[in-house]
């Protein structure tokens, strides 16, 4: 007997619920949304590639590094972006991080519109929010948002060649291009 509970309301609901399901969903405008399960080869790569640039430069000591199984807590609701950073809590059963400091999400023809519209405007409206990037699987090109000293965010600034240097908190990270599309996009163009 396959019993079919309640849609949840809110996002702590979301997640209570979504624990444990097959597949992918955010939880957006009180709305439970489908995702894409199945990525592209490149989508997957990248995501990896990004996530253990930022994870060696920056230890485990003081920062949660990872891909999409974890949620974060936005305005709009949970979602689960494709690169996160996150400080060390001490909650190690929390199912979503409430104060990321960098989101990346690798594009997809199905996702585009999205990561550069509202998922964006989502995720900058979290104050913990340092960087945002959105990375794309079919050329060597980044952009990346990132917050002025001010607060403010500034507008994204396209890198196709050479390194990104952003800094969390007081550390220096940087992601090599070249290294990063490896095998994926033409990495001569990077090397520029």
């Amino acid at each position: 007997m396959n019993i079919q509970s309640r849609p949840p309301t809110t996002p702590d609901e979301f997640l209570r619920w979504n624990e444990g399901r097959e597949g992918k969903r955010e939880f957006v405008n009180g709305r439970v949304v489908e995702m894409m399960i199945n990525v592209t080869r490149n989508h997957w790569r990248l995501a990896n590639r990004l996530e253990r640039q930022i994870a060696v430069q920056l230890g485990d000591e003081a920062y949660d590094v990872g891909t999409t199984d974890h949620g974060v807590l936005t305005a709009d609701g949970i979602r689960f972006p494709d690169v996160m950073v996150d400080k060390v809590i001490a909650d190690g059963k929390a199912l979503a991080a409430t104060s990321p400091l960098l989101i990346a999400e690798v594009l997809s023809g199905s996702s585009l519109a999205d990561d550069f519209g509202p998922k964006a405007r989502d995720y900058q409206s979290l104050p913990s929010l340092r960087h945002y990037l959105t990375v794309s699987q079919d050329e060597v090109r980044i952009w990346v948002w990132s917050r002025g000293e001010d607060g403010e965010w500034q507008s994204p600034v396209i890198h196709e060649t050479g390194s990104i240097t952003l800094t969390i908190d007081d550390k220096t990270v940087v992601i090599d291009l070249k290294s990063l599309y490896t095998g994926i996009a033409n990495p001569a163009a990077a090397e520029r």
